[in-house]
């Protein structure tokens, strides 16, 4: 029976008559589990990555999560990690090799851009060209004999560019490159790379998966044999794994995350087009506009929009910016997104003190991009509150 995602998220994976019949699975709050016999501990450890001995590998709490998320992005494996970066750093290190290649975007995660260009470039030798990603003539000239990494995120981080992930992922598989994508700003309801020809993707939970902003974890989801690979590898060795309790929260977010994706979208929608008719904003980037430069890719490979944006404020005076965001009362100054809140951030108070100033200037941003993570309020307590902010700008 094909189910939809409402009901995968419900139900898919809970196997209820192992757990007493509860509605809701236990918290699996253990670090062991004890076997009846040696003959039962030897045959678990004989297949490791199926059985739950050890709660740094497995656990019945994190497994159930696993499974849903494999099911809903249409991936045959997925495997819970404590952070989003430590997925995405497991993820790029199961592709890697010491002197290889990787191609990524300029305008990638912070976190992520420096993990690729910095570190692993001193620790490993590994070269990393930089593309805006837009064209897929522009990645087939950057390919190199020892490419082994194509890295993407789409839409990319603060300007929300895409890439045509399809066109990409058949060109990687004629060279033989591995291909991630971050999907975490569409999450698997709005957009599935996997079905697309992706090798793996990877998501922060922390963001629209969890939704209520007490959650810290990452996954990657792909087929079986790479996810083996990266439990056996990444994921034990360096020992990120996840916690039952945040499983067991991850789990109840799920349960909520379409109708979440579609009040996102909604909000946002309105907001965006608000701000793109507001005579003190310069731009909006968002791929939900008509207006987008890649409205029809979007169209393509997303089934939806979510949250998050950025726009550009016609002033360059650093007080009328501080001014504008001093001014908004419903959304709150912090950084991430995804949550049920409405919050704004700065991207070049951060990625200032996470790059160089040329790796800065290459992504296109400025001190006036304002990002904003459109929450679950009222639109029109939103869109009151951005026009009395947008009132301190001289």
């Amino acid at each position: 029976m094909k189910n939809n995602l409402e009901t995968i998220l419900a139900h898919y994976g809970e196997e209820r008559d192992k757990h007493n019949g509860a509605i809701v699975p236990p918290i699996y709050q253990n670090t062991l589990f004890a076997f009846e016999s040696w003959d039962h501990i030897d045959e678990a450890f004989s297949d490791p990555i199926n059985n739950n001995i050890y709660t740094r590998g497995n656990n019945p709490s994190v497994s159930i999560v696993e499974k849903k998320l494999a099911k809903i992005a249409g991936g045959e494996k997925a495997r819970l990690f404590s952070s989003g970066m430590a997925a995405i750093s497991s993820a790029i290190m199961s592709c890697v090799k010491a002197n290889c290649h990787i191609i990524t975007l300029k305008n990638i995660y912070g976190p992520a851009m420096n993990f690729l260009d910095n570190y692993l470039r001193t620790k490993f030798n590994i070269d990393v060209t930089f593309v805006s990603g837009e064209s897929v003539e522009e990645i087939e000239n950057a390919i190199r004999e020892n490419t082994t990494l194509i890295y993407l995120e789409s839409p990319s981080s603060a300007i929300f560019s895409m890439q045509n992930l399809k066109a990409i992922a058949d060109l990687a598989k004629k060279h033989n490159i591995k291909t991630i994508v971050d999907n975490t700003w569409a999450t698997p309801i709005f957009q599935k790379p996997l079905e697309l020809g992706i090798d793996l993707e990877v998501h922060s939970c922390s963001k629209y998966l969890g939704g209520h902003s007490d959650i810290i974890a990452g996954v990657i989801i792909g087929s079986a044999k790479d996810i083996d690979s990266i439990y056996q590898n990444e994921f034990l060795l360096f020992g990120a794994k996840m916690a039952p309790f945040e499983a067991w929260l991850l789990m109840r977010s799920l349960r909520t995350l379409p109708m979440r994706m579609e009040k996102h979208q909604s909000n946002a929608l309105k907001v965006a087009n608000f701000l793109e008719n507001h005579p003190k904003i310069k731009s909006v980037n968002y791929p939900g506009l008509k207006s987008h430069p890649q409205f029809e890719l979007g169209k393509e490979q997303m089934k939806g929009y979510s949250g998050l944006m950025s726009f550009v404020i016609d002033s360059d005076e650093l007080s009328d910016i501080k001014n504008f965001v001093n001014a908004l009362e419903h959304f709150s100054i912090g950084v991430s997104w995804g949550g049920h809140e409405s919050l704004i951030h700065a991207p070049a108070i951060s990625y200032l003190k996470e790059m160089t100033p040329e790796q800065f200037k290459s992504t296109g941003l400025s001190l006036g991009v304002m990002r904003v993570s459109i929450g679950l309020e009222h639109v029109d307590d939103l869109i009151e509150d951005l026009t009395g902010a947008l009132n301190n700008i001289k």
